[in-house]
């Protein structure tokens, strides 16, 4: 269990951060399609896991939870990169809805309605619906995508800095406050959902009893919330609009 200098063996630590893995597992099953395997999440997380714990340096300024955490995640994504988890067909949907939730608020100068992004859309409204269900996960936005245009990493570029916490990097980013005022002009039940999801930590199954919903109806919410958030920071580097990282902005 000990090694002669009297540190837990390898295994045992990997062991005592297999709970984490299976967090961060469940955490993003619930943006996911039901296609998605957990056990596969949590396969591509120990691979994280392994690496975090093969690169972290006690010098490195950051909490090996902290640093696991993202490396963690950023495997279990790139797994899903590499499965191409979401048909292209919902990718180009949703790019559409993206793009008249931007034509629709310069045109009427507020939040469009379901209702109106669907007749923008020229489809019925169930079948609008329908596509934000099928599109569960494509608000998953992380600190991987924010890249120095080389390939490298940006928790590689900044984790041996002195800058003692990952998350206070993401919020030197410039979209932090493009994030904050884009949550704020959400529609308020939508607005509401997100405060309930990122600052409550409540699950989908909690947020729908509390305002008197499906859970697939939260679902539908939260796509088109971050919907929303995407088109209104587009032009701007990827946002940290993870569950961590929305929760700062929520907060603010």
């Amino acid at each position: 269990m000990y090694t002669a200098q009297g540190t837990l063996t390898k295994d045992k630590q990997v062991a005592g951060f297999v709970p984490l893995v299976r967090r961060i597992a469940y955490l993003l099953m619930a943006r996911l399609p039901a296609s998605v395997e957990v056990d596969d999440l949590i396969q591509n997380g120990m691979i994280g896991l392994l690496d975090a714990m093969d690169r972290f340096e006690d010098g490195m300024g950051a909490q090996f939870e902290t640093y696991a955490a993202q490396r963690i995640r950023g495997a279990m994504l790139d797994g899903l990169r590499e499965n191409d988890w979401l048909p292209r067909s919902v990718r180009k949907e949703m790019r559409r809805v993206e793009e008249a939730i931007r034509l629709l608020e310069h045109e009427i100068g507020r939040p469009p309605s379901e209702t109106e992004l669907a007749k923008a859309l020229d489809m019925p409204l169930a079948d609008y619906q329908k596509l934000l269900m099928d599109a569960r996960g494509h608000q998953l936005v992380y600190i991987e995508e924010v890249s120095d245009g080389n390939g490298e990493d940006y928790l590689d570029r900044h984790s041996a800095t002195s800058v003692p916490d990952p998350l206070h990097i993401l919020e030197e980013l410039g979209t932090r406050q493009a994030l904050i005022e884009a949550i704020e002009a959400l529609p308020d039940r939508e607005k509401l959902m997100m405060s309930l999801y990122y600052e409550q930590d409540l699950n989908l199954r909690e947020i729908g009893e509390i305002m008197g919903v499906t859970e697939s109806r939260v679902c539908q919410l939260h796509s088109q919330a971050v919907a929303r958030l995407r088109t209104a920071i587009g032009g701007q580097a990827k946002p940290a609009a993870g569950r961590r990282g929305a929760r700062s902005a929520v907060r603010t």
